[in-house]
């Protein structure tokens, strides 16, 4: 099966390439009877689309959604809910110079081994853009989880050297980087703004937090949650690793430093001291936060001339032209978002399918 479609019963497939008319998304399995409207998609798409500050991509995309199907008089019909987002700020001139050429830490070559052909024009399918469809599912999904008071927040946590030490969630909206560290967000910014003056870019680290999570949600051996949260997060395009809790720290502790102690809670509930699991014990949710992070990459699109070859074998020296974000991280945080929330909504529904007399 071609890999443009996601989740069990919730289900999304996203279509569309970076520089063709349009992109959208089809989702199947949403209830009959949620309330939706264009405008509860286009806040999320706002907050992932370009040109949003000096440090993102400056290829200016509204980014306006249409829905087409699915919805009547402000409600879902349980019926395919099908989106489109027109291209207008497309410049492929950009690429016809280097149509043939291969960028490095691009799938431009594996494109090619695997389809034969590709449409070069800002990495087609294999674009960031291809993530608007993610984003406009996921707002859907969003809403679904707030019914359940289950609510998502993503930020970055880490550009390069500079990691967020004291997390305040009312700042994340409040500058361009999305770091909830008043402190460490200017360094951020600079760090950023630099690199891009040197025709070059920067990695860093995004972490996402969902509360209000019920105990039970998972299913065990190949779909545990933070199994399908890997697949869903390490499917946008730039990902290079995950980590649920303590993450790869567990690495240089003790078994007595990583286990979270249990006790009974003054509500009646068993609750655990620490979180260092992320809120998973056996791939299933035991009532604390979820906690996972994803290491991005460095953007490969840069200026700063490299090294490479044609599809023919030549030597070239390339300087990739276009708008290009210097760090991804800022506008991976909704599209992240987005994709928890997908796969959360997608073990709620499964996970009322578990047991007899659930609902």
């Amino acid at each position: 099966m071609p890999g443009n479609s996601f989740g069990r019963v919730f289900r999304i497939t996203t279509w569309g390439e970076s520089h063709g008319p349009a992109l959208g998304v089809v989702v199947d399995g949403c209830p009959a009877g949620l309330a939706l409207s264009s405008e509860d998609i286009q806040v999320e798409l706002d907050r992932r689309r370009p040109a949003q500050s000096a440090i993102t991509t400056q290829r200016k995309e509204p980014d306006e959604v249409q829905i087409l199907s699915g919805v009547f008089e402000g409600k879902t019909l349980g019926t395919p809910i099908s989106m489109i987002v027109h291209n207008y700020d497309v410049i492929s001139k950009s690429y016809e110079d280097i149509k043939d050429t291969y960028r490095p830490g691009h799938a431009d070559y594996t494109y090619d081994e695997k389809y034969g052909l590709r449409d070069y024009r800002g990495g087609g399918r294999s674009s960031a853009r291809e993530t608007v469809g993610r984003v406009a599912a996921g707002a859907i999904a969003k809403k679904i989880l707030a019914l359940e008071g289950i609510n998502t927040t993503g930020f970055v946590k880490q550009v390069g050297h500079i990691v967020a030490e004291d997390i305040d969630f009312g700042e994340i909206e409040k500058n361009p980087v999305r770091c909830p560290d008043a402190r460490k967000a200017p360094e951020m910014i600079k760090l950023i703004e630099g690199v891009r003056r040197e025709g070059d870019s920067i990695g860093g680290v995004v972490e996402v937090q969902t509360t209000g999570l019920p105990q039970g949600l998972g299913d065990p051996v190949f779909n545990k949650l933070d199994a399908d949260l890997a697949s869903s997060l390490m499917s946008i395009g730039g990902i290079r690793g995950f980590e649920v809790g303590m993450g790869f720290d567990v690495a240089r502790r003790r078994g007595s430093e990583a286990n979270d102690l249990m006790y009974m809670g003054g509500d009646g509930r068993l609750r655990f001291r620490t979180n260092n699991a992320g809120g998973l014990l056996g791939g299933i949710t035991n009532g604390e936060d979820l906690v996972v992070r994803i290491a991005i990459k460095p953007t490969s699109s840069i200026p700063k001339p490299q090294e490479t070859v044609d599809k023919y074998g030549n030597p070239k020296e390339l300087v990739v032209k276009g708008r290009h974000d210097p760090c991804l991280c800022p506008r991976a945080v909704p599209i992240a978002e987005a994709m928890v929330n997908l796969v959360l909504v997608d073990h709620l529904f499964m996970h009322r399918l578990s047991r007899i007399g659930e609902s």
